[in-house]
């Protein structure tokens, strides 16, 4: 689980440049706080229609919505990802670009998310799950600078500490669309015969441990954010990476260290609320690689 967290945050910086180029970002404006607002607002909204799909026995909404969503996300994160190395080098799809592009990437996009309706075993999920949360944080990680990142980060540990261990709204929302098998979580088996397909959801002990994608994705935006809009920190050339400065880079460190006393917990046995580990971790990270950088911490 922690290969898969590092991988999505390495995919993600690795697709910075391509997104930049391509123009792909979610909100126009970085520096406004009010992205924030906009941001929790979609989380509520999305959470309360997801607990009324379940409550009206209506599941199959839900599972339509999100194969449409990773479906598209999938087409968008593609078309920076083909742009770098030796796959294909273009921007924004020019007119004059091969329309055998346009038809790769589509088929790609909708031959994964068909792959992933039919056959929805943990290792499909798990590669349908990074390529989307390695995306998404590209996608946002570029749409918000340091300061409305950093209050995003907070304003979402708090709320998942409330949704886990006081209002456990979080915990039922999971069992809910557990069954679904969608690509919103990573799951690492216990052992190598098991079976995501197989797995009896209504049975105490679970064979494999299971991380929302929210978890890796979050820390992510500030590795990102820290990497584009932090200036003169110092860099590192990372293979298949590219630059990386280094409040990005001790993000990274501060994630992992959120991330390994969080895993102490989860071995117990209990649910835990992922982000108020990984957050406090990435942001204490962050604040750790500007001050060895040099770098103001709120740019």
């Amino acid at each position: 689980m922690g290969f898969m967290l590092l991988l999505v945050q390495l995919i993600a910086v690795a697709l910075t440049g391509p997104f930049k180029v391509n123009d792909i970002k979610a909100f126009s404006n970085p520096e406004d706080p009010t992205n924030v607002v906009v941001w929790v607002a979609i989380i509520l909204i999305f959470t309360a229609f997801i607990f009324l799909v379940i409550k009206l026995n209506k599941k199959w909404i839900i599972q339509a919505f999100i194969f449409l969503t990773v479906a598209s996300t999938l087409y968008f994160v593609f078309i920076p990802f083909f742009s770098i190395g030796p796959f294909f080098d273009f921007a924004l799809l020019p007119s004059d670009t091969p329309e055998r592009v346009y038809f790769l990437l589509l088929f790609l996009s909708v031959g994964l998310t068909a792959l992933l309706y039919v056959y929805p075993e943990w290792y499909v999920i798990d590669t349908v799950g990074v390529i989307i949360g390695a995306g998404a944080s590209t996608m946002f990680g570029i749409s918000l600078e340091i300061i409305p990142t950093l209050l995003l980060l907070v304003v979402l540990a708090v709320y998942d500490y409330i949704a886990v261990y006081r209002t456990k709204h979080m915990v039922a929302l999971a069992e809910g669309v557990m069954d679904l098998k969608l690509p919103i979580l990573l799951v690492v088996p216990k052992h190598w015969k098991y079976s995501f397909l197989k797995e009896k959801f209504d049975k105490q002990e679970r064979e494999a441990f299971f991380m929302g994608l929210g978890d890796a994705v979050m820390p992510t935006l500030l590795v990102v954010s820290a990497n584009v809009f932090v200036q003169g920190a110092g860099s590192f050339n990372v293979p298949l990476v590219g630059e990386m400065n280094i409040p990005a880079l001790g993000a990274i460190v501060g994630t992992f260290v959120g991330f390994t006393v969080l895993m102490g917990l989860v071995i117990k046995g209990k649910p835990q609320a992922g982000l108020p580990f990984l957050n406090t971790g990435v942001i204490l990270g962050y604040a750790a690689g500007c001050l060895i950088a040099g770098s103001a911490l709120l740019n």
